[in-house]
């Protein structure tokens, strides 16, 4: 199995179902992007018997926006053995995974995408494997990385932001109506427990009558 592969089917066993990984025809090197979002040990710095707290935010339509929390749970016991439950969200919003046991990654993440994959889903149509790949895609070949400073615990911290526009050169982005427009953005740390300090998606109007949808999770407490 090539180096990359090998290394991404590592990373996508953290949930399974969601399939995440990047594709075979994506090539042998593991990305910048890909190393921070789907193989950085992030739950390095959380001792077990832990939980971290996120607040979910989202702003556009009046029928769009709420607020609601995502927490992790990481279980007792030796890193490779330690249960990960992810509550995300709550009420008719809710969404359940598989939990995942011996992950070093965050699960947060791929609860974000998966999430945000069906709500592609919902509003677009389509197979929710279009948007898996793209995103998977973009992550592999057509990311920005740069260093950032994030405010954290009182303190100044450095971080990475991992930035992708999967549907901007998308062959069937006509079909995508102003989410053609949708920026993905994973501000990652490893000063801060979990590793995660922001996830974000964000909608511009492009002209349209519908106003932009903004997508946040944001650490808010967590004691690593």
């Amino acid at each position: 199995m090539h180096t990359r592969l090998k290394a991404l089917f590592l990373a996508a066993a953290i949930v399974p179902v969601m399939a995440l990984a990047p594709a075979a025809t994506a090539g042998d090197e593991i990305s910048a992007a890909e190393q921070r979002v789907f193989l950085d040990l992030h739950l390095q710095n959380v001792r077990a018997a832990a939980a971290l707290s996120y607040v979910f935010t989202q702003k556009g339509a009046e029928k769009d926006s709420y607020s609601d929390r995502v927490t992790l749970n990481v279980g007792a016991g030796a890193p490779e053995q330690r249960e990960l439950k992810v509550d995300f969200l709550s009420g008719s919003r809710k969404m359940e995974l598989a939990t995942v046991e011996g992950g070093t990654g965050n699960p947060v993440i791929l609860y974000f995408l998966e999430h945000d994959i069906r709500d592609m889903h919902d509003r677009l149509g389509g197979q929710e494997a279009f948007f898996r790949k793209r995103i998977r895609l973009a992550l592999a070949d057509k990311a920005t990385v740069k260093p950032v400073k994030l405010k954290f615990g009182g303190k100044t911290v450095d971080g990475n932001e991992v930035t992708i526009s999967p549907y901007v050169d998308d062959p069937l982005k006509d079909r995508l109506r102003q989410f053609v427009s949708k920026t993905y953005v994973f501000t990652l740390s490893e000063a801060v427990p979990g590793g995660v300090y922001q996830l974000r998606t964000h909608v511009d109007t492009g002209g349209a009558a519908e106003p932009a949808l903004d997508t946040v999770m944001m650490l808010v407490d967590g004691k690593g």
